[in-house]
């Protein structure tokens, strides 16, 4: 440790590992992320820098009065099935406002990108997997260098958690041609093999919104 290093950064820092490590203990380690970075377009690379860097808040808006009243409905159904695993009223309610912002975005279900994240790293913001992808989605640190500003440290941010975590999910989709089997299998570096899409698409079932 460097001379002078503050009682508080110590604490802060400690934490942050510990934060870490029940992530890691809490997630479903079996099935954590470990994207392959391989070559991709620059017309892909841009426009995924583009998505990325956009920093807008993650408020949807509606055209009509009932998809505003069916998101709130969703809003709080999700809300009441999240409860156990987040506490906490509003940071459950920003959470789920930034996955149905995000996944919306890039063309997902919001119900498929929380089976996903149950799978991935049980909900876990600080989440690291023994390959080192991290946050929500486990998105790997090099994507911050492929795409982002460098900061890999960001990715433990919920919102850049999600949007890296959604835009790479897309890229994948698009990739694949739609075959979304091969898609989630790239995202979680098995690509072809059964295990990792299977349990997303269990998982996604429970967070299915009919109403």
């Amino acid at each position: 440790m460097k001379p002078g290093f503050s009682t508080e950064i110590r604490h802060r820092t400690a934490i942050f590992i510990v934060s870490a490590v029940f992530g890691l203990l809490g997630a479903s380690t079996v099935f954590a992320g470990n994207q392959k970075e391989e070559a991709i377009a620059d017309s892909v690379r841009s426009a995924l820098a583009k998505v990325v860097a956009d920093a807008s808040p993650p408020k949807p808006s509606f055209d009509n009065i009932e998809d505003r009243i069916k998101y709130l409905n969703w809003l709080g159904e999700m809300s009441g099935r999240l409860q156990r695993r987040v506490p906490d009223r509003q940071t459950r309610l920003e959470f789920l406002e930034a996955v149905w912002y995000e996944s919306k975005r890039a063309g997902l279900e919001p119900a498929m990108v929380l089976g996903l994240m149950q799978v991935e790293s049980g909900f876990k913001k600080y989440a690291v997997s023994l390959a080192g992808a991290r946050g929500l989605m486990q998105v790997m640190p090099f994507w911050s260098r492929v795409i982002g500003d460098h900061d890999p440290k960001k990715l433990f941010h919920m919102q850049t958690n999600l949007r890296y975590g959604c835009s790479i999910l897309r890229m994948y989709i698009d990739m694949e041609n739609g075959n979304l089997f091969m898609a989630l299998g790239r995202y979680n570096g098995s690509r072809g093999r059964r295990e990792y899409p299977d349990a997303v698409l269990a998982n996604w079932k429970k967070w299915e919104f009919t109403r």
